[in-house]
């Protein structure tokens, strides 16, 4: 003779399937500024120019100190850094023939908190 097993009811209102999200919905402009971010740093290049303008004294560095170090010629490392600003990630200031560059640290922070699963 068999034994009988009863199963577990569903339960009959809404059922939630996972934890609603604590920072809430990203604006349309503010996601697109931060896929715009994401995606500069998608780049091995980019990301080691972030670097060496992070750590370099004054927290600056003229474009021309940049070409060397990565080891592409002076029009490719200007279109990174064309990039990295757009998305943000830099500024930018004329000083005669050169430019000089510095991170924003605003950004970096907009990244970390998208980036984290709780607030």
């Amino acid at each position: 003779m068999a034994t009988r097993t009863e199963l577990p009811l569903r339960p009959s209102g809404p059922v939630v399937c996972c934890a609603p999200m604590a920072g809430g919905v990203l604006e349309a402009e503010d996601a697109g500024q931060l896929a715009r971010a994401f995606k500069a740093l998608g780049d091995p290049t980019r990301v080691r120019l972030l670097s060496l303008i992070a750590t370099a004294e004054g927290g600056e560095a003229c474009i021309c100190n940049l070409t060397e170090p990565v080891g592409l010629s002076q029009p490719t490392v200007s279109h990174h850094m064309k990039l990295l600003v757009d998305a943000g990630l830099l500024t930018r200031e004329q000083r005669g023939k050169w430019a000089y560059y510095t991170v924003v640290p605003a950004m970096f922070d907009q990244l970390s908190d998208a980036l984290r699963l709780t607030r």
